[in-house]
């Protein structure tokens, strides 16, 4: 055995280690990562609502939130948004409302369009495409054209924001996806 020999097997050796340390770089999701995608949906910039002010037609109407995390509502000025339940938004422009411009104010709200989901990797077209409830990872791929022939078809990386963190977890591509969210398709090794 010449001298290059033992080098190119321990170059070997070494390259294989950081390719292995590279697979196990991520871990499952964690617990937080999970609950996200069961809790109640929580609006943020880019939500955009339609909100209906019974008997006032003058309020009735779309509002989106920015990128600040505001509803700016017609009397009553910015609303937060961020972080917050439709209910919970409901129950924020009442209250303010009720100070000096309407007795008993009755708001509603929905979602007329949520944020959109990233779909990034090794699928057919990467890009921004809109969330419907009840999305799979599975779905968002389909959407973006499908998984390329390098792809990594068994579980993919989604980067989520929660309660102002970001975290970046593994699920499967069977996992639910929430607004927002991007998903990174990865290429597989062999």
């Amino acid at each position: 055995m010449t001298f290059a020999a033992p080098r190119l097997i321990s170059v070997l050796v070494v390259a294989l280690a950081a390719t292995l340390a590279g697979c196990s770089a991520y871990k499952p999701a964690p617990r937080a990562f999970n609950e996200a995608a069961l809790a109640p949906y929580r609006l943020d910039s880019g939500d955009r609502l339609r909100v209906n002010v019974f008997d006032q037609t003058g309020l009735t109407n779309t509002y989106t939130v920015d990128q600040s995390g505001y509803v700016a509502f017609p009397l009553v000025g910015q609303v937060s948004a961020r972080g917050k339940t439709v209910a919970q938004l409901e129950s924020g422009i009442a209250q303010k409302l009720r100070q000096g411009f309407l007795k008993n104010p009755d708001v509603t709200i929905e979602i007329d369009r949520y944020r959109p989901v990233f779909v990034m990797g090794e699928v057919g077209r990467p890009g921004q495409y809109s969330y419907v409830p009840g999305m799979t990872a599975q779905n968002a791929i389909a959407v973006a054209g499908g998984f390329t022939s390098r792809a990594n078809q068994s579980d993919v990386d989604i980067t989520r924001k929660i309660n102002a963190n970001v975290m970046t977890g593994r699920i499967i591509i069977s996992g639910p996806v929430i607004a927002g969210d991007t998903i990174y398709v990865r290429e597989r090794f062999f």
